[in-house]
Order: C-alpha cells, then structure tokens, then sequence
C-alpha cells in the first residue's frame, strides 16, 4: 500500500487536511486539477448520477487509496500551533 500512496503523493492526488467536507476525496480531486473544491463536489456527483450506485464504490475507494496530506508543521503539538 505504500507503493500506491507514494505514487498517488507524486501526482498530487493527496486528500487536503482542511476544506474537507467528509473524507476530502473532491477537494484532493480539485487541488489536483486546479478546480474549486465546490464545482469538483457538483461535477463528481453529475458524473456518478449517469451511472447509479457507482459512488458508493468509487468514492470509498479514493478516500482508502488517496493519503493524506501531510501538516506543514507536523513536528509541532497541536496546543503550541498559533
């Protein structure tokens, strides 16, 4: 699974730690194709309405296959953040 989160990390498909609405699979999605995070949302749910059920396969298989994005300042506790 490393393989595919490091590839994934490459191509900037990562899913952001803030603007996220459930698990930032469409904000990822729109950062990565330089979309706001809104129309990703409305064009992913037009998308997955031509073909009914797909979301609940596709949309849990990015937010398990897509990493999160790592803090700027991971190192520092959340207490001490300014």
């Amino acid at each position: 699974m490393d393989t595919l989160y490091e590839t994934m990390r490459r191509n900037g498909l990562v899913r952001p730690v803030d603007d996220r609405v459930l698990g930032g699979v469409c904000a990822g999605l729109a950062r990565r194709f330089g979309l706001d995070p809104w129309a990703a949302r409305l064009l992913f749910v037009l998308i997955l309405m031509l073909l009914p059920g797909s979301q609940f396969l596709i949309y849990p298989i990015l937010w398990i296959a897509m990493p999160t994005e790592a803090p700027v300042d991971a190192g520092q506790p959340s207490w001490q953040k300014s």
